[in-house]
């Protein structure tokens, strides 16, 4: 009887030790990350859900996006810190929906994009934190309701975080220590951000073509992401240096490219 218990409970760890792995790898296995959604072959708008849902069927790894904050305090996406002529920072939420994007739709909220995100388990969520020009204080405020909602909605798995603001990124650790975080300015030494937990860099792709990024990353257990690659030839030089992730307003093209180079 004790041996049949003990068969048991040894076959129902071995399953759920076996669902954890299938359920953690479950992410699209290809270095594309789509530049604020896979926007341009379609028309579609930059940051729109609709340019989310386009990365989304095409299989990319990532979609990349930016979160600002109004002023009474929603977090949005949109890439400029102006939404159809509106600055983001001096208007409140319901003033921003006065406007529409050429598909229809209204500006989305960081919450609505990331229940979107949700609703697949292969493509992960680039969120880029963007400074303002306001305050550190109103910047640390956006990455704690940011980090705060990432983790009421239990979207830890989905997102990972980059931003141009090497304090904003210290700060998502500081809150969510397990959090991927990488720095985008291309002022910062592999080493520094090894020892800060860095992700990783995630650098324009003229950064990498001085210095040893490619070997030294791989040593110290870094990833190296580039932006925004939109041509065949610096999609393969990166390619031929084995880049973790390539960022890109022209996924499609580095699907061909990759798959022209099997």
């Amino acid at each position: 009887m004790t041996n049949s218990i003990l068969a048991i409970a040894m076959i129902a760890i071995l399953s759920t030790s076996k669902l954890t792995n299938q359920t953690m790898e479950t992410w699209n296995k290809n270095k594309v990350i789509a530049h604020r959604g896979a926007w341009k072959k379609k028309g579609l708008p930059e940051n729109s859900i609709a340019s989310l849902k386009e990365a989304v069927r095409l299989g990319c790894y990532g979609s990349e996006f930016d979160v600002h904050m109004t002023s009474d305090s929603i977090l949005v996406v949109n890439h400029d810190p102006d939404f159809l002529g509106m600055s983001i920072a001096g208007s409140t939420y319901s003033q921003l929906l006065e406007k529409k994007m050429t598909n229809g739709e209204q500006i989305p909220t960081l919450e609505a994009y990331l229940r979107e995100g949700m609703k697949q388990k292969h493509t992960k969520l680039i969120l880029e934190l963007k400074p303002s020009k306001i305050s550190a204080e109103r910047d640390l405020q956006m990455t704690k309701r940011s980090v705060e909602l990432v983790r009421t909605l239990k979207a830890d798995r989905w997102v990972d975080y980059i931003s141009f603001s090497y304090d904003i990124l210290k700060e998502v650790l500081a809150l969510q220590p397990k959090a991927n975080v990488a720095y985008l300015n291309g002022d910062a030494s592999l080493e520094k951000m090894k020892q800060d937990g860095f992700y990783g860099a995630d650098y324009h792709f003229s950064v990498y073509k001085k210095g040893d990024w490619f070997v030294k990353s791989k040593e110290m257990g870094l990833t190296l992401n580039a932006w925004t690659v939109n041509t065949v030839e610096d999609m393969n030089w990166l390619l031929d240096n084995q880049v973790e992730f390539i960022t890109t307003n022209e996924p499609e093209l580095l699907f061909e490219t990759i798959k022209s180079r099997k």
